[in-house]
Order: structure tokens, then C-alpha cells, then sequence
């Protein structure tokens, strides 16, 4: 692995430890390391995830997992912001190839502090992220990423974004509370700028490009909501206003009406 994957040498110091220990886990099993999100899209910052994916030849085995389980909790504790900040899955080849909704349980660790690792369905928005790492993924170690997944369609995308929002969009409607913190409400909103940008474009951006098309594209109501939003991430522990909250259910509100009239527009072409 090279030193310096990043320009961030806090990240490259994690790095440096999850590498050799994914390696000398999984051994003859391992295939590739690679990171994806917003350190492959340029948008990094200490408010992201270090995102990443670790490719073996089969299904993780009882005794792997909790060997790999035992090492992020041993990252966990090293001094470093970045060091609770590991969210990523460890997926087989063939999972990988691509999105099979029958086959959707991979293994997974988000960022936090007391995360573990666990078994975690993954839906349609996973074409988007498989689409990110083919297309711009960090190769720590292993092929590079294009070799081991398929190329992913526009309209794929797009049918991605449909089902996110129908399923985990819709979800925040009847659950309102998931918004009450800062951190909830401002991911929330510049997800959905990213979210009908590809709607649009049948493409995928990073947050900053993406909340800069929607201001410059969509109503101007939504304007002032995309703008604290950026700057509420900054802030994420502290509580979200009504003002915003509410914004932000109108906002997905506004997504589900341009997916119905997509949707119609299909049928009626």
C-alpha cells in the first residue's frame, strides 16, 4: 500500500493499520481493499465517513468475522479523529459483481464510537456506491475496481434513487424524530439534492455539487434549507429548528412528487 492514498495524513495513518490487519485476517481469502464516497469524490472533510470496501473470494467464515470484528474495535481505540469514522462492508466477489436483491446481506461496520461488526441488508441504493467505487474508487490493494463490477446504467440510477426514496425517504416521513438532530436533518437534505440530481441527470455527484445544482436549478424556496443545511453539518449535535425539520419533510414531499411525475411520464410515453 502506498503511504499517502490520501491527502489526509490522519486517514493514511488509520489506513496504514486496517490494511495489513484486513490482509492478514482473511489471508488467501482477501481480494482488495478500496475506499470510495466523499474521499474518492473530493469532498472529504472531518464530518464524512471514510468509506470502504474490502473484497474476498467467498462469504466471510464465523472465524474471520470475529477476527475482523476484533481489530476495527482495536482501530477504534487509537488517537485519531478518524480512527471511529471507518464505515465500510466486506463483501464477496461475486456479491459484488452486482446488485442481486435476493442476495443483499454483506457485512458491515458503520462509524461511531461502540460500532461492531454486523450483518446488514443492503438495498437498491448500493448500485449507487457499487457505480462510485467502479467508476472512481482508491485501490488500496487488489485489482482495480472496474475489473470486478459491472458497469451500472443511468436508468439504473435512477431506479436506485427511486427505491431510496420510497423506502428510506418515506420512512423519515412517518418518523419525523430521525431529523431532530443537526447532524440527521442536514444529511437528510443534501442526500436529496444528490438524490434528484441523479433523477435528473442519471449520474452521481458529490454533496457540494450537487447542493450547488439545486439551488442554481430547483425552486427558490428550497435555497435558504440547502444552505443551513451545509452549514448545520458542521454542527451535527446540536439539535435541528422546526423550521428546518419541517423544511426538510416538505423537501421529500417535493422528491416523491418529481418521482410521480417521472413515473408518469413513462407510461404516457
Amino acid at each position: 500500500m502506498m503511504n499517502t492514498p490520501t491527502p489526509y495524513p490522519d486517514v493514511n495513518a488509520v489506513l496504514d493499520v486496517l490494511l495489513p490487519g484486513v490482509q492478514a485476517i482473511l489471508g488467501e481469502h482477501f481480494i482488495g481493499l478500496y475506499l470510495y464516497g466523499s474521499l474518492a469524490g473530493g469532498d472529504f472533510d472531518e464530518q464524512s465517513d471514510v468509506d470502504f470496501v474490502v473484497v474476498m473470494d467467498d462469504e466471510i467464515s464465523t472465524t474471520l468475522f470475529s477476527a475482523s470484528d476484533a481489530m476495527h474495535q482495536h482501530i477504534a481505540t487509537l488517537d485519531s479523529w478518524c480512527a471511529t469514522q471507518l464505515e465500510g462492508t466486506y463483501i464477496s466477489q461475486a456479491a459484488l459483481r452486482r446488485f442481486d436483491p435476493a442476495q443483499a446481506w454483506y457485512t458491515n461496520i458503520d462509524r461511531g464510537r461502540g460500532e461492531r461488526l454486523k450483518m446488514t441488508r443492503y438495498h437498491e441504493g448500493w448500485v449507487a456506491q457499487c457505480h462510485i467505487l467502479r467508476e472512481r474508487g482508491i485501490t488500496l490493494a487488489g485489482p482495480a475496481p472496474h475489473t470486478l463490477i459491472d458497469p451500472v446504467s443511468p436508468h439504473d440510477l435512477r431506479q436506485a434513487m427511486v427505491a431510496i426514496l420510497h423506502g428510506w425517504a418515506t420512512h423519515i416521513l412517518h418518523d419525523p424524530a430521525k431529523l431532530n438532530g443537526r447532524g440527521g436533518q442536514s444529511y437528510t437534505a443534501l442526500s436529496l439534492c444528490r438524490i434528484l440530481y441523479t433523477l435528473h441527470h442519471g449520474a452521481v455527484v458529490s454533496k457540494p455539487v450537487a447542493a450547488r445544482w439545486a439551488q442554481a436549478t430547483l425552486e427558490a424556496r428550497w435555497t435558504p434549507l440547502i444552505e443551513r443545511a451545509w452549514i448545520g453539518r458542521q454542527n451535527p449535535n446540536l439539535p435541528a429548528s422546526a423550521e428546518d425539520v419541517n423544511g426538510t419533510l416538505d423537501f421529500i414531499r417535493y422528491a416523491l412528487e418529481c418521482v410521480q411525475s417521472i413515473e408518469t411520464s413513462v407510461k404516457e410515453a
